[in-house]
């Protein structure tokens, strides 16, 4: 007679398969195994024995029957001797997982998954998960022809993988599901089950099975479950997915994988994804232009998701590295290759940068600020990132790349104190800028200038136009702290000079001298004291000085210049609330509307050409002196008022003009060598000497 465990199993099955499990006979079964826990492995190898044979036999219906048996065993006992159950559980769905049945392998992927959440009360120390790994990772990509099966196949290789790093993820006693030789298989299948959305077939029947779905929810919960030590291995499959299968040029899966990745992992972790990718990058810099640009696309996007602050001392390197491709990228332009702007168009380039330094506190942005400011080449004072073949032409290029970097930099930036924030090592050479006769350039240091001083929000509140009440403007407004005050008595001047000095410039368009017009709303707004507002409309009579007599001008900047002086006087009398001040500039602004209309903004801006200006003067002028004589009345200082300003021409700002026209020259030389003899093909930089 067989012993009893032996007849106990035997009597789980029915006569006709059909019938499925004998449930009584079941519970008798799970009673006697939980009463002699040691006879549990017999009853597993005797159950294996039977499956062995009857998937021999292909009596599949006996073969769902003793995996089912197998499934209720594993849930009920939890005992010492459950190890050497499993191994003969784990060898029975081994044997399924081998067969070439459809339906025998889905059975054992399903028993698989159960037992993957049950948690064990004892240690298992010789225990392999490296058969099942590869098999599902087969099974994620199977072939099979009928397209539901092989859908459902597919879908049993993902929950098979899932339930893999489940039970050996946490288990130190397994190996390491993290090493490469695991991850290079577990990785690409998702992958490749993630990416089926993106087959134009499969995008317009949509994610109908669920699998893009369950793909997805398994990779999460494997990058969720990765620690310090873990990352480089989880994403370094991702990176040779994307280069092997030519998706970085797509963009649209590569950010998708990163955007996974970042919102699964552990925030603090977030760096290290960072610098894989800029890794990944230099080690792409033969690539092709289109493959570059992708990652530098993914390394923006994974930019935004990264946790504020958690970037660290890799800020530099980010920098570093994006820099020395966009330095790759404009000598490969000037070599005759991809325009930049497919390489590393300004968008694509600076968005990384901006992304990078707005997730970070002030006093890292600001270092991040320098350290841009300290990159971009600036004639006589900052070497040329670029190679010495890229030239003037290169030099160019890069400035206008950083700047852009550095104006999406100060976008949200918020300092308490602005002589710390924005020490003269930054503001120097920014506002050299200003004297460079790039228009593009100049507007873009405008535009940094008052992102940085705009803390209150109110740049867009600010229109070139003339107000008769400027409370619609809901100005936001705070007393001037001591800080502001030693940061203008400190730059205030150098300020005025480059603001009156931009003004000069006879390719401005319209949008500098809103630029300008914002830039001076703001510093009287957000930065003035009593004696800034006095200097404020000395500068903007000079301006009006210089309409007048500047007559090398064009006549579109010496209007312009004139509406810039009006508006901004109309401003700033309206914030001063000095009845007398108001009225005479209320009076000019009536007297040029009736005769002079293009001396005020929404004359010379509607205005197709402006042919010429006949000499303005006496009552369609800004008085200084009755300005003086107003404003002394109320306890601003008159004498002060009624001296005109003039821009004060520094040491250090005549050695730039120097440098400046040294450079000029220099550049001229090397275009009249190179047979280039066209002026306007060259970008030169004009020196201001006042007379």
């Amino acid at each position: 007679m067989p012993p009893r465990y032996k007849r106990l199993v035997d009597n789980i099955f029915p006569e006709d398969p059909e019938d499925g499990l004998v449930k009584a006979n079941m519970e008798k079964l799970t009673f006697y195994a939980l009463s002699a826990p040691e006879k549990l492995d017999r009853i597993g190898a005797y159950l294996s024995e039977r499956l062995s044979r009857d998937v021999a036999r292909h009596r599949y219906g006996y073969v769902c029957i003793a995996m089912e048996a197998l499934d209720q065993l594993l849930m009920a006992c939890h005992c010492q001797s459950i190890n050497l159950f499993v191994e003969s559980f784990l060898t029975m769905v081994r044997k399924l997982l081998e067969a070439d049945k459809p339906n025998l392998q889905i059975l054992g992927t399903n028993s698989f998954v159960k037992f993957a959440n049950i948690e064990e009360d004892t240690a298992s120390y010789h225990r392999s998960y490296d058969f099942f790994i590869s098999r599902f990772s087969e099974m994620c990509h199977s072939s099979y022809e009928d397209p539901d099966i092989r859908t459902k196949i597919r879908m049993a290789g993902i929950r098979g993988l899932q339930g893999v790093v489940r039970k050996t993820v946490n288990d130190e006693l397994q190996a390491n599901i993290w090493d490469p030789q695991h991850m290079d298989k577990i990785v690409p299948s998702l992958l490749f089950n993630l990416q089926q959305d993106q087959i134009p077939d499969r995008c317009a029947e949509g994610d109908k099975d669920g699998t893009v779905d369950l793909t997805e929810r398994c990779l999460r919960e494997l990058l969720g479950r990765a620690v310090y030590g873990n990352i480089k291995n989880a994403v370094k499959p991702v990176l040779m997915h994307l280069d092997n299968h030519s998706l970085w040029e797509g963009k649209s899966f590569a950010v998708r994988c990163f955007k996974i990745i970042m919102y699964s992992i552990q925030s603090q972790h977030s760096h290290l994804v960072i610098q894989q990718l800029l890794g990944h990058l230099d080690a792409n810099s033969k690539s092709s232009a289109t493959v570059r640009a992708g990652i530098v696309e993914v390394i923006s996007e994974a930019a935004v998701i990264e946790a504020s602050g958690s970037i660290g001392p890799t800020v530099l390197e980010v920098f570093n590295t994006l820099l020395k491709q966009l330095r790759l990228s404009v000598d490969y332009e000037l070599g005759g290759g991809l325009p930049l702007y497919v390489i590393f168009s300004p968008c694509s380039y600076s968005v990384p940068q901006g992304s990078f330094a707005g997730t970070l506190p002030t006093y890292q942005r600001s270092e991040v600020m320098l350290f841009i400011m300290g990159k971009i080449p600036v004639p006589g004072m900052y070497p040329t990132l670029g190679s010495s073949n890229s030239g003037f032409e290169g030099s160019r290029m890069i400035q206008i790349m950083l700047l852009k970097s550095l104006l999406q930099v100060t976008v949200g930036f918020q300092t308490t104190n602005m002589l710390t924030a924005l020490p003269s090592s930054f503001l120097d050479p920014l506002l050299s800028f200003t004297l460079m006769e790039d228009a593009e350039i100049r507007l873009l240091v405008l535009e940094i200038l008052i992102s940085l001083i705009d803390r209150h929000e109110n740049q867009l509140k600010f229109s070139l136009r003339v107000l008769t009440d400027i409370s619609v403007l809901k100005l936001k407004m705070d007393k001037c702290s001591r800080q502001d005050n030693l940061f203008m008595k400190k730059h205030s001047q150098r300020l005025y000079r480059h603001v009156y000095l931009a003004c000069r410039e006879e390719n401005s368009e319209q949008q500098h001298f809103q630029s300008l017009f914002t830039l001076l709303g703001l510093i009287c707004v957000e930065l003035a004291n009593e004696e800034v507002v006095v200097d404020l409309i000395r500068l903007a009579l000079a301006l009006q000085d210089l309409a007048v007599t500047e007559e090398a001008l064009p006549v579109f900047n010496r209007c312009a210049v004139h509406a810039l002086s009006a508006a901004y006087l109309n401003l700033i009398s309206q914030l001063t609330t000095v009845p007398t001040f108001c009225q005479h500039v209320h009076e000019v602004i009536e007297l040029r509307q009736k005769e002079f209309p293009f001396l005020l903004p929404e004359g010379v801006f509607k205005l197709e050409k402006v042919e010429k200006v006949e000499k303005v003067e006496g009552e369609f002028l800004f008085s200084q002196s009755k300005i003086a004589e107003t404003l002394g009345g109320s306890g601003y200082n008159s004498d002060r008022l009624v001296t005109p300003y003039i821009p004060q021409i520094t040491e250090s700002n005549k050695t730039l003009n120097k440098q400046h026209r040294t450079s000029r020259d220099q550049q001229r030389k090397n275009s009249l060598r190179a047979g280039g003899g066209n002026k306007g093909e060259l970008y030169l930089i004009q020196s201001h000497v006042l007379e």
